[in-house]
């Protein structure tokens, strides 16, 4: 699905994770469809590069925020309505993975710091966000990334797999409570998407990219990012205008097999 099929241009984007692998393609979509766009993330020179990468100019803005701060994700939101009077929609890409260890081996810190960036980050992201979009009162939408660990986990991540899991639960309590606001909280579920994230994982387990994506994709592929680019739009747009709660998978057909 084409970013040209979907129209942005009185739309306020907010995108966590922005220079990342998945983020940036949302990022880039987003822009394609003329979005109003405030994006995120921890690395400011690479924020900075992208938004001159996208044209600049008043429509866009980066702001370095650290979604497990609540103080830096509360700044975010607030720069967010007073930079553009509003926020519309969400995409919400920031996460961490970094595990080669079993539950048993798996050290206390690294639990926690997994959480504390894909669960409490989420949590966070979305309370101030779903109070932005409450505030003008006509509807929006927030998508957050998931992932196929959501429903299937791979060996050695036990934290990933279970701050995923809430994700999915986030989400769906979310999506419930706000229906009757026009607010529609959806999931992406990606599978192996050929994202740095992806090459780094692999590297730390000395595996090659060929029997990876032969493992974990029946179309015997990584995905691209731009492929969850296009899911994100398409949650975000009018023309998914009755899905809610929703998870949906964009792994290639590794749940389907």
């Amino acid at each position: 699905m084409s970013s040209t099929t979907h129209n942005f241009s009185n739309r306020v984007v907010l995108i966590t994770g922005a220079t990342g692998g998945m983020g940036q393609a949302i990022s880039r979509s987003m822009a394609d469809a003329s979005a109003q766009l405030v994006l995120t993330d921890l690395d400011a020179d690479a924020g900075a590069a992208l938004v001159d990468d996208l044209g600049g100019g008043d429509s866009i803005m980066f702001c370095c925020t650290d979604v497990s701060d609540a103080s830096s994700v509360k700044h975010l939101v607030a720069q967010t309505t007073e930079r553009f009077g509003r926020l519309d929609c969400a995409v919400n890409a920031a996460a961490i993975e970094f595990e080669t260890v079993p539950l048993a081996d798996c050290a206390d810190e690294d639990f926690d710091r997994m959480m504390q960036v894909n669960t409490t980050g989420l949590f966070t992201c979305m309370k101030h966000e779903l109070r932005a979009i409450l505030k003008h009162g006509d509807g929006g939408a927030i998508v957050n990334i998931a992932s196929s660990s959501s429903f299937r986990p791979q060996h050695q991540q036990p934290a990933y797999t279970a701050s995923k899991h809430a994700v999915l639960g986030l989400t769906r309590s979310a999506a419930l409570d706000y229906a009757s606001d026009g607010i529609r909280v959806n999931a992406i579920c990606p599978g192996a998407i050929d994202t740095p994230m992806l090459h780094n994982a692999m590297k730390r387990r000395g595996r090659s990219a060929d029997k990876v994506a032969e493992r974990l994709s029946p179309l015997g592929r990584f995905g691209r990012p731009d492929e969850i680019a296009a899911a994100a739009l398409w949650l975000c747009s009018d023309a998914s205008s009755f899905t809610t709660g929703h998870a949906l998978a964009v792994d290639g057909g590794m749940l389907g097999s």
